[in-house]
């Protein structure tokens, strides 16, 4: 299990847009995707730990994370993201 962070494409970027949003303050949390998401970072910064492994993003990045991963959130600027979930 791996989380994806790369740039989005046009479509997906113009996608994500009709998506709900979510915001965080600078904190730290334990989170389990139960459904595999995919967001586009607007703003901020934060790294997910999984399994040892850091995954650090900010804005503009495309995020998939996978369903059924536990891991540790370190928002470390304050984020807003759109998302969606996939089965």
């Amino acid at each position: 299990m791996v989380v994806i962070v790369r740039k989005p494409s046009l479509e997906e970027e113009q996608e994500m847009k009709n998506c709900p949003t979510w915001s965080c303050e600078v904190s730290e949390f334990e989170w389990d995707f139960e459904e595999e998401e995919v967001c586009l970072i607007l703003e901020g910064e934060a790294t997910v730990t999984y399994n040892g492994e850091a995954y650090p993003f900010g804005a503009g990045d495309y995020v998939i994370f996978p369903k059924g991963m536990k891991c540790h959130w370190s928002v470390t600027k304050p984020i807003k993201k759109h998302y969606k979930h996939n089965d």
